[in-house]
């Protein structure tokens, strides 16, 4: 039973902390092996490698992407049914109890439904690709609280649509164009349950999103990753205002422009004749948008005004951002700030050079007036004296533009252009940094080698020694042979460093004190050679 237990702790210490599921049926089939019993042991799936995850997390993006297609066409499609019948049925072309109402209202709902079914299954496919991206088995782990408000608000936003039948309340509001005379009338509930459609359009984000090269490249997607960046719906939005800003405003405030002008004429038309044609209603919108507002057409109910509200502040968002496009694309480009500067520094120069050459000139022409005639003409030489203040005012405030364009020209793009150019200037450094290090390297390996030698010396000179007595050993004997007994002496007494050789072992001074040294003790004085006659 402990070893049991040991072994089932062993195991229990190698199971993933989120893909729990994937190693007990292996477990529990090991357990039926052992003589335990496990339902369903013999339906124990492997766990997929990383290969499979790939595919798998592939196909299912693709299909992602076709379901929030599909999610944005039903829901246009019912945007599109509903202000064909609120149109029809405002113009007097049938009444809202007849079966052509009823019809277009039936279409609205079927594609109301589909479009919830889509929306179900886009969240789907996000919990499949959030258990893949996780490892994770259990599909309960990843409904956290943020995913269900947020598929609940979905869910809601788009269930809303005007249902089949005829039905009415009564809006009673005070007309501010009439004198503040109360109005009274019977309104069906098809304009409240119309209106918030137009909030289905947050599926174009979605779908720009999905569809965006950013997202779908892999390439992209892999920089992101290493910067920590979130490809999201925000982060499309603002490519798309670096990219083309102008057009991205301009599709959008005529989008709005629209929308609320046929929204506000849907608030209003039952009440004030002024906005039952379709063009006042634009006019008011734009105004308001504008943050002009004449005050000629006014809205009557809280709809209406809350519509005109929305397209206020809007509009000032849409304004500001619209005098930032025009700002930067009013401004100059990096090349062509360097051919402007470039010119306004070629033009300052040649003042700076007519500027000086005014000084020399007025400098010369007030010394030749004054020391170079017999009689001195005030009157000229205060001109002359003019000028030359008036040269140096110009000299003076052409170094000082000169001096302003220099200050506007360091700019961030020069500054990155300085830093490229410092960079190189170290990078040149840094190598010649490294060439002088290879070459002390070699200079202290040489140096090494030179020691090396120098420490060898000793030993080749008392080699050279030795061997030079070994030579006038051979001579000696060679030229006396009765002196070959004298014994030679050893090679580790012949030291480079003594001063003197050895006492015992002197050099002979001639072949007849060599002949006494090698002779015998027990004979005699050798006789002396007899003098010639």
């Amino acid at each position: 039973m402990k070893a049991y237990s040991g072994r089932e702790a062993t195991e229990e210490a190698g199971v993933a902390l989120v893909g729990v599921h994937s190693e007990y049926p292996r477990f529990g089939e090991e357990r039926a092996l052992g003589g335990g019993t496990y339902k369903g042991g013999g339906a124990a799936k492997h766990k997929p490698n990383i290969g499979y995850r790939l595919g798998r997390r592939k196909a299912l993006f693709e299909k992602r992407k076709r379901i929030s297609d599909y999610a944005l066409v039903m829901g246009m499609f019912g945007i599109i049914i509903m202000v064909i019948e609120n149109e029809l049925s405002s113009a007097g072309v049938y009444s809202k109890a007849s079966i052509y109402s009823q019809a277009l209202k039936t279409l609205i709902s079927m594609s109301t439904v589909i479009l919830l079914g889509l929306i179900v299954a886009y969240h789907a496919l996000e919990i499949q690709l959030f258990m893949i991206d996780n490892c994770a088995d259990d599909w309960r782990i990843a409904m956290t609280w943020q995913r269900i408000a947020q598929i609940g608000l979905e869910l809601s936003i788009c269930a809303v649509h005007p249902i089949p039948g005829q039905y009415t309340f009564t809006w009673t509001t005070k007309l501010a164009n009439k004198g503040g005379v109360i109005g009274v009338e019977v309104v069906p509930y098809d304009v409240t349950l119309s209106l918030p459609m137009f909030l289905r359009l947050y599926l174009i984000c979605r779908v720009m999103l999905l569809h965006s090269k950013l997202f779908t490249d892999a390439s992209s997607r892999s920089i992101g990753a290493l910067n920590r960046i979130n490809f999201n719906t925000r982060f499309v939005l603002k490519t798309l205002m670096t990219i083309c800003p102008g057009t991205v405003l301009l599709v959008f405030m005529v989008s709005l422009w629209i929308i609320a002008s046929w929204t506000l004429r849907q608030c209003e038309r039952f009440h004030d004749e002024d906005h039952a044609n379709l063009l006042n209603s634009m006019w008011l919108t734009a105004i308001t948008f504008l943050c002009v507002g004449y005050g000629d057409i006014v809205p009557n109910t809280y709809c209406g005004r809350g519509i005109t509200l929305t397209c206020g502040m809007v509009g000032a968002g849409c304004t500001a951002l619209l005098v930032a496009v025009v700002s930067r694309k009013l401004e100059l480009t990096r090349a062509e700030k360097h051919v402007h500067n470039f010119m306004m520094d070629t033009q300052l120069t040649k003042r700076l050079k007519n500027a000086a050459a005014n000084v020399l000139r007025e400098t010369w022409l007030i010394y030749k007036h004054t020391r170079r005639v017999k009689r001195v003409d005030p009157g000229r030489v205060r001109t002359h004296q003019r000028k030359f203040l008036l040269a140096i005012y110009a000299l003076r405030k052409v170094k000082m533009d000169q001096r302003k364009l220099m200050d506007n020209a360091n700019t961030i793009t020069d500054m990155a252009k300085t830093q490229n150019t410092v960079y190189e200037i170290v990078s040149d450094m840094s190598s010649r940094q490294d060439s002088i290090e290879e070459r002390l390297t070699s200079l202290e390996e040489k140096l090494s080698t030179l020691q090396e030698q120098v420490n060898s010396l000793p030993d080749m000179m008392a080699r050279c020694l030795q061997q030079c007595w070994e030579r006038a050993e051979q001579r000696r004997n060679f030229l006396h042979p009765d002196a070959a007994a004298v014994p030679t002496p050893p090679a580790a007494n012949i030291s480079p460093y003594a001063r003197t050789m050895p006492p015992t072992h002197g050099w002979p001074a001639s072949p007849t004190t060599a002949r006494a040294h090698s002779a015998p003790e027990s004979a005699g004085p050798a006789p002396r050679p007899p003098l010639p006659s």
